[in-house]
C-alpha cells in the first residue's frame, strides 16, 4: 500500500509542536537558573531528535516501517551527538558574548531583568522553536508516507552518513586542536579544516539534505524542499559560517586561511595561498 496519511501527519505535527514547547520551556528554566541563555545551543540538536521520536510514534500504524526507522535513527544519532558536544564545550563557561550583545540591545534595566528575558523568549527561543519544526518537516511527512525505501532513499542515507563524518570528525579535530596549549592564538587549518573552513556546517547541510532526499522519494515528501534550503541558508548566511567569520576575520592569519581554503564545500586548498602560511603548521 502506498500513499500519504494526512491524519498521521496532523497528529505528528501537533505532537511535535508540543514536544518543542516543552523542551524550550525546560531550557528556559535551566537558562534562568544558570544565568545564561547559551544553554539553548544544546537544545538545538535535542529538538530535532524529539520531533523524530514523535513522528515515529505517531506513524506506527501507517507509515513504511523502514523509512520510519531511518527517519528516527538518523536524526536522533545526529541530535544527541551534537547536544553532547555543545553541552560539553559550554561546561564551566559563561554567557556567549553574541547572546549578550543581542539581548542587551535596547533593553533597559539589569542584564538579567524581565525585559531581557522577554526579549530572549521572542528572538531566541521562539525563533529556534519555529526553525526546528520547519526544518524537521521532512521527518514528519516522510514518517506518514507509505512506499518502500529504494535507491533514492538510500542515497539520502548515504549523504546523511557523509554529513555525520564531516561534522563529527571536524568537531573532534577542532577539540583536539583547542586542547593543545601549543596552538593558542593559531588558526586551525589541519585535517578536514584544510579543505573547508567549516566542515561541521557542511556536515549539517549534508545531514538535512539527506533526510529530505529520504522523505522526497515518496510523494509528497518533495514538497518539504524548503526545509533543507532553510537549514543551508542558516548555516551559510545566518547564525552559522557568516556570523562566525565576522568574529574571526580580524584574528592574525585568518584572512590568509580564507584566501586558500574553501568557505563551505570541501575543495583542495588553493596553491597560491600556500606561501601565505607563516604559522609553521
Amino acid at each position: 500500500m502506498t500513499g500519504f496519511h494526512a491524519d498521521t501527519f496532523t497528529t505528528a505535527l501537533a505532537g511535535s509542536v508540543g514536544a518543542i514547547l516543552l523542551l524550550l520551556g525546560i531550557t528556559l528554566a535551566c537558562a534562568l537558573h544558570a544565568g545564561r541563555h547559551n544553554v539553548i545551543d544544546t537544545t538545538w540538536g535535542l529538538g530535532f531528535a524529539a520531533v523524530a521520536l514523535v513522528a515515529f510514534v505517531a506513524s506506527r500504524d501507517t507509515g513504511d516501517g523502514l523509512r520510519r526507522w531511518l527517519l528516527l535513527i538518523c536524526p536522533v544519532i545526529w541530535g544527541c551527538r551534537l547536544a553532547y558536544y555543545t553541552g560539553r564545550r559550554a561546561l564551566g563557561k559563561g554567557e556567549d558574548p553574541r547572546y549578550n550583545q543581542l539581548l542587551d540591545k535596547g533593553v533597559p534595566g539589569g542584564r538579567h531583568g524581565a525585559a531581557r528575558t522577554s526579549r530572549a523568549i521572542r528572538i531566541i527561543y521562539a525563533l529556534q522553536g519555529f526553525l526546528v519544526l520547519f526544518i524537521s518537516l521532512p521527518l514528519i511527512v516522510g514518517a506518514a508516507t507509505n512506499g518502500p525505501v529504494r535507491i533514492v532513499g538510500w542515497l539520502g542515507v548515504a549523504i546523511w552518513a557523509l554529513g555525520m563524518f564531516f561534522e563529527s570528525v571536524g568537531d573532534a579535530q577542532m577539540s583536539r586542536f583547542k586542547g593543545d596549549s601549543a596552538n593558542k592564538g593559531q588558526i586551525m587549518d589541519r585535517g578536514l579544516w584544510k579543505y573547508t573552513r567549516h566542515p561541521n556546517y557542511f556536515g549539517d547541510a549534508c545531514i538535512w539534505a539527506g533526510m529530505f532526499i529520504l522523505a522526497a522519494e515518496r510523494w509528497p515528501g518533495v514538497l518539504t524542499v524548503l526545509s533543507p534550503i532553510a537549514m543551508i541558508l542558516l548555516l551559510t548566511k545566518g547564525s552559522g559560517a557568516a556570523n562566525l567569520e565576522r568574529h574571526m576575520a580580524e584574528r592574525p592569519g585568518y584572512r590568509e586561511y580564507m584566501s586558500r581554503t574553501s568557505g563551505f564545500v570541501p575543495l583542495p586548498p588553493k596553491r597560491d595561498g600556500l606561501m601565505a602560511d607563516v604559522r609553521g603548521h
